[in-house]
């Protein structure tokens, strides 16, 4: 199952809710997943809590027994839909698949590339823009972390 914890208007969250279910069939991922889209504070805050990194970051995953939790900054997701020319929907359907695929055990910074092309054969499946991997390693304007 998968819950959409947000302000987001109605019609947005029940296609988010669909989205992630799909992406989450594709991950491979099972159990109930838990979707947070919060603002930069609250992703600061989590990610100082478990990851000890006292900065905001755009997304963060955390497996647990029977599935896992996605945390989403809104802010983040705008700027970047603006920065990168697509929607802000998009890029929420993005940050959740990049979570999905973290929960599902990838790990883009010690798998020599296998999330990556994961994440790029899921991109073009669900027709999304760039992925976050391609995106960090391009040469085009780069994600800004407040």
């Amino acid at each position: 199952m998968i819950v959409v914890e947000s302000t987001i208007e109605h019609l947005k969250k029940a296609e988010l809710v669909r989205f992630a279910r799909r992406a989450q069939k594709l991950a491979g991922v099972s159990g109930e997943v838990a979707v947070l889209i919060a603002d930069n504070h609250r992703l600061r805050e989590l990610n100082h809590r478990y990851r000890g990194k006292n900065q905001t970051t755009d997304v963060l995953s955390f497996s647990r027994e029977g599935g896992g939790d996605i945390a989403i900054s809104a802010e983040i997701a705008v700027e970047n839909a603006r920065l990168y020319g697509h929607d802000s929907l998009d890029e929420l359907k993005i940050l959740i698949l990049h979570g999905m695929l973290h929960l599902a055990g990838h790990d883009h910074e010690h798998d020599h590339g296998e999330m990556a092309a994961q994440e790029t054969w899921l991109r073009k499946k669900l027709k999304l823009p760039d992925s976050l991997i391609d995106r960090a390693h391009s040469p085009g304007p780069h994600r800004k972390k407040p």
